[in-house]
């Protein structure tokens, strides 16, 4: 008999969903796969409308009736109400974000990062108060604690979760290689340079945008753009970084047009594209709890430059150039290494899908959330 679950997809809503609305969509899909899958049903908050792609959940999607800021207050504060009230009986609850339901039945919660523990001028006072509440919740409810990254298992082990509760199961991408003629047509369509370095992510301070402009002033004048894709998240100071690095650089370089283009949020099949027409993907983030940008760039084999520290070391493994993100001057030598010698970039594409297509799959994923529904549910 299946296994009858409840994951919870509320992020799917948030006005910035992110890279945890991304991987529990991909973690769903990857259970859809299976020729046995468990009997999964979402569990989000009351809403109007089901969300746009691609971030529309493709399962069942089971409301509580009442809105998202009064359910996680409730959820955290009061302890209801139960996700089997929205969804009936279900021998497993999964928390795939840090707004944890009351433990109602055997609950796991993936957690994908503590970096409002190592950063905590990061987030602002409301998230921070939010994230401790979670943790607590977490350590002393789940009976799993499902990790994207050993760097995100041994940070829940120092905060004091019980190593035997704590499960690694990586994330996947989508492993699609996108044809060449589809990505140059893409670039064309975003008018951008014929060769570009591409940075992928929600702006918000840990992801080392600061960073990354300082090392691309670093470069001097070259032909190479940079292009920034994603939505504005939280304490970001990338109008007032990219203005300074602009005024910097138009005075040299007013022949060679615009350097840095910041596209905003685009479509996930543009997203790919953009990603292998782009002779590197640099993503220097400061933490990450696993960094699905590193591993979407490398399946669509370009070379990533990211940091040395963290999840992302995890993931690219010797097939990326790996960084210390607090120095400029590093990041900026990795990246003239890739743009400047086209042989060196083309082995570490190809090592990069290697790995992915090899390490990061779907079976993966699926079959390690099946064991631990399987677990839960005795």
């Amino acid at each position: 008999m299946a296994v009858r679950v409840a994951i919870t997809l509320e992020q799917c809503w948030h006005r910035v969903p992110g890279g945890t609305a991304t991987a529990a969509l991909g973690c769903v899909e990857a259970l859809g796969r299976l020729s046995a899958p468990p009997e999964m049903v979402g569990v989000s908050a009351w809403h109007r409308s089901f969300p746009e792609e691609p971030f529309a959940p493709g399962i069942p999607v089971a409301a509580l009736p009442m809105p998202r800021v009064g359910l996680y207050w409730c959820w955290h504060h009061m302890r209801r109400p139960s996700v089997p009230r929205a969804v009936g009986r279900v021998d497993a609850i999964h928390a795939t974000g840090m707004a944890v339901p009351p433990r109602t039945a055997p609950l796991a919660v993936t957690v994908n990062d503590l970096a409002f523990l190592r950063h905590p001028d990061h987030f602002t006072p409301r998230g921070l108060r939010f994230f401790a509440q979670s943790l607590n919740l977490t350590r002393d409810e789940a009976d799993i604690v499902v990790c994207p990254s050993q760097h995100t298992a041994d940070d829940c082990v120092r905060a004091g979760i019980d190593a035997d509760r704590v499960r690694v199961v990586p994330y996947w991408a989508d492993d699609r290689l996108v044809p060449l003629p589809e990505a140059e047509e893409v670039r064309q369509r975003f008018q951008l340079a014929d060769r570009f370095v591409l940075w992928v992510g929600t702006e918000e301070p840990r992801k080392n945008l600061a960073g990354l402009l300082e090392a691309w002033q670093l470069l001097g004048e070259r032909a190479e753009e940079l292009v920034l894709v994603g939505p504005t998240g939280w304490k970001s100071n990338l109008d007032r970084d990219l203005a300074a690095s602009k005024s910097k650089l138009d005075g040299a370089l007013a022949s060679s047009g615009p350097r840095i283009r910041r596209l905003g949020f685009v479509a996930e099949a543009d997203k790919r594209a953009l990603m292998r027409a782009a002779q590197a993907v640099c993503y220097p983030s400061l933490t990450e709890g696993f960094g699905l940008p590193v591993l979407e760039a490398m399946v669509q084999e370009t070379p990533v430059v990211t940091s040395a520290t963290g999840s992302t070391a995890e993931v690219a493994g010797e097939a990326g150039m790996l960084v210390d993100p607090t120095r400029p001057e590093g990041i900026a030598d990795a990246l003239a290494g890739v743009l400047d010698d086209e042989a060196s970039a083309a082995c570490l594409g190809s090592q990069g899908r290697e790995r992915a297509l090899t390490e990061f799959t779907w079976k993966r994923t699926a079959e390690g959330l099946l064991d631990v529904y399987r677990e839960l549910a005795g």
